[in-house]
């Protein structure tokens, strides 16, 4: 019997986007099991907390027919999560070149850290390339329309927050 292969598709998810979506589809056609990991990253303030990232992303891959996605948060090193969760592949998407360069530099510390896991990058949809978790909150925070790159749910999600916390500018 072969082993099953599980992959993991680590971020932040703040908030997950029509990118993420596609990678996450994607994905799953390349493993028996994908996890998507939502974590924190230390450098990033969250528009939302982890609880509410992790409800956010669990809605919108429920919508993914498929029994092999299941969302797990941590808060650790990427290399213990994924031995933790048994995987062996580490998938990344890749929006352009800054992403590439990033992705491989961690993608060589994390080789350090545990050469048994393999990472693997999946390129963006040409049409979903400039989204970013990033940007859409700055769009959102100044009044601009964020629909293009999230869903309709997601999207109330963002105004919601961005009521409680105020728009930006005038």
């Amino acid at each position: 019997m072969m082993a099953r292969r599980i992959g993991i598709y680590p971020g932040t998810f703040d908030p997950i986007t029509l990118g993420h979506m596609d990678i996450i589809e994607r994905g799953a056609k390349l493993v028996d099991e994908l996890i998507i990991g939502v974590t924190t990253n230390i450098a990033k303030s969250p528009m939302f907390d982890d609880d509410e990232r992790i409800a956010m992303v669990e809605r919108e891959v429920a919508r993914i027919e498929s029994d092999s996605i299941r969302v797990v948060g941590f808060n650790s090193l990427l290399m213990d999560f994924a031995e933790q969760m048994d995987a062996g592949i580490v998938i990344r998407g890749i929006r352009g070149v800054t992403d590439f360069e990033y992705e491989y530099q961690l993608t060589g510390m994390n080789r350090q850290l545990n050469d048994r896991i393999e990472t693997v990058f999946l390129m963006a949809d040409v049409e979903l390339q400039p989204i970013a978790s990033r940007l859409v909150k700055e769009i959102a925070f100044y009044g601009g329309p964020i629909d293009k790159f999230v869903t309709a749910k997601v999207r109330e999600d963002v105004e919601t927050r961005v009521r409680e916390q105020g728009r930006k500018g005038g």
